[in-house]
């Protein structure tokens, strides 16, 4: 499987300052230190091998959607946040190329930052495409025509023209779709969220857990989330918060914290850990920080198999 990462923010899109480039180039500055660059590729290189990634690059800014490249040559989306946007107009090009017009939503809830890159999926106007959202929650099919209301947004629903089919799922029953076996877990949100278990035809498995709070003093809960990551290939977890947040000024927010992230993979056995849902108010050195803070914590609380950890940014892309 090959998961690639167009939206990584949590809450609502965000995008750099004209203050923050302007730092991040002059620190490029400083660190290149007179030196002469022949040409961009060779600038190019000192970046990459010089700078770290958020002196060098940005995490993103566009929220939750997450591509996971599986099954029989059909598309499988997780959330419709404003990184669907992109994804659409990519799919556009592999569809002329001969990619097959079948989309697969699996919505982990409705909030808008998880349904507002909707409106602006070019494929949805493709009379060709197929459109199938798959959502535990009965009523995706209202969230999604109420964001598209005339008072809210000039392009009604109903002038889309792919053929548009909403898929109830019952949550802890597994679903065959287009050779994957998807799983759904309740979570712990506002209006509730679902975290998804895709496994493919070799076995290797993708969990998909966003916008889910998770509790100490319920451990009950928390077990049944270990078996649900067992063995996992990849485990994409909100790690939104510190885990000083998620227990203080933030509890019952509806999100989890890295530290959380990294005890349940453990427990779990997963092989990989993709930090994700990242704080909009966090520049890209506090993401970064979050991740090193992660990475040294995995390695001081382990006591079997070593679990990587990544962080996710936007145009990432991850093959398990």
């Amino acid at each position: 499987m090959l998961v690639r990462f167009w939206g990584t923010r949590g809450s609502l899109p965000v995008a750099p300052t004209a203050m923050a480039i302007r730092h991040k180039i002059a620190n490029a500055l400083v660190a290149a230190d007179g030196r002469r660059f022949e040409n961009s590729a060779d600038a190019e290189r000192f970046v990459d091998r010089e700078l770290s990634f958020a002196a060098g690059s940005h995490y993103g800014g566009a929220t939750s959607c997450v591509e996971l490249e599986a099954g029989n040559g059909s598309y499988f989306i997780c959330d419709m946040g404003s990184g669907l946007r992109s994804f659409g107009l990519d799919s556009m090009r592999r569809n002329a190329a001969g990619h097959k017009k079948t989309y697969n939503f699996f919505l982990s809830h409705l909030h808008w930052d998880h349904i507002m890159g909707f409106p602006f999926f070019a494929p949805s106007f493709d009379p060709e495409a197929t459109i199938r959202i798959h959502a535990a929650h009965p009523d995706a099919e209202q969230a999604l025509r109420r964001q598209q209301e005339e008072i809210s947004f000039p392009v009604p629903f109903d002038w889309l023209r792919a053929n548009i089919e909403f898929e109830q799922l019952t949550p802890g029953k597994s679903h065959e779709v287009d050779g994957v076996r998807i799983e759904t877990k309740l979570q712990q949100h506002s209006h509730d969220s679902y975290g998804y278990r895709f496994t493919d035809a070799d076995g290797r498995a993708v969990i998909y857990s966003t916008d889910s709070e998770h509790k100490l003093d319920k451990m009950d809960v928390e077990a049944a989330f270990i078996e649900f990551f067992r063995n996992a290939d990849l485990v994409v977890f909100d790690t939104m918060y510190s885990l000083a947040e998620s227990v203080s000024m933030k509890e019952d927010w509806g999100h989890s914290s890295n530290m959380v992230a990294v005890d349940l993979c453990h427990e779990a056995g997963a092989k990989k850990l993709a930090l994700f849902h990242h704080e909009p108010t966090y520049e890209d050195e506090d993401i970064q920080r979050m991740h090193e803070e992660s990475i040294r914590y995995e390695e001081l609380t382990r006591e079997g198999s070593p679990l990587e950890v990544i962080c996710s940014y936007d145009g990432l892309e991850v093959r398990v």
